[in-house]
């Protein structure tokens, strides 16, 4: 799909990629950019339309999809690493990984989909993480919500071609955002990797692998997994 003209609404867009996908939206030339955010206050940048919109609030979402009834691309990057593990980690905590990570794109499309359809099929991306194909302890509830996040991006791209709707999941190792913050490893400019998501929109791509992180994980999946978790082989 062509950027330039399309109406464009970005979840979390008050920081981090989500600031990121909308400024280089309009640089691209789209119509319109609806950004979102559970605080819409924090939203600084000029020439977008502000939504509140909270991705876990059933109601919010139908809010929003009731006012952004244009939209032709839907940009699902709203999400949050509580950095929990499964087994002794808060599951509260747990639950909001899912709800945000997963249940919220999921809201997302189904609010959206009707809309897409009507405004000519778009596209859908969805921010996925390349630990949707490995476990790091420590953010192993993450990693579980991005797993099942990655699944419902090929689910969701079966159901949505027949009204012409491309659905592109991006998947990235480290980048510089808050939400990384603390964690002592090499990081994408952030800038570098949207400019790539949304090259990948533009190509219909069904998968953009973002970093070299990325793409070594994806090309590990073959092997077997021991190479992966060296630490979980029991002793001789």
């Amino acid at each position: 799909m062509n950027i330039s003209g399309s109406t464009a609404l970005v979840t979390g867009a008050n920081r981090g990629m989500g600031r990121h996908f909308a400024q280089q939206l309009l640089e691209r030339g789209a119509a319109k950019v609806y950004a979102t955010a559970r605080t819409p206050e924090l939203v600084d940048i000029p020439g977008v339309e502000v939504l509140r919109l909270d991705v876990t609030d059933p109601a919010s979402v139908a809010a929003a999809a009731h006012a952004a009834q244009d939209v032709t691309l839907l940009i699902n990057n709203a999400g949050t690493a509580t950095r929990q593990n499964l087994v002794a980690g808060d599951l509260d905590q747990i639950r909001l990984e899912m709800e945000t990570n997963f249940f919220g794109p999921l809201n997302m499309i189904r609010a959206f989909a009707p809309a897409l359809a009507r405004n000519g099929g778009g596209a859908v991306l969805n921010l996925l993480s390349a630990l949707s194909w490995t476990s790091y302890d420590g953010a192993n509830a993450y990693a579980t919500a991005k797993a099942a996040a990655w699944s419902l991006t090929n689910g969701v791209r079966l159901e949505l071609i027949g009204q012409g709707t491309s659905v592109t999941g991006l998947v990235v190792g480290s980048v510089d955002t808050d939400m990384m913050a603390g964690y002592d490893v090499e990081k994408s400019d952030p800038a570098d990797v949207v400019r790539a998501a949304l090259d990948g929109v533009e190509a219909r791509a069904f998968e953009v692998l973002a970093d070299e992180v990325s793409i070594q994980l994806k090309a590990a999946l073959s092997a077997d997994p021991s190479a992966l978790y060296p630490q979980a082989v029991p002793a001789a």
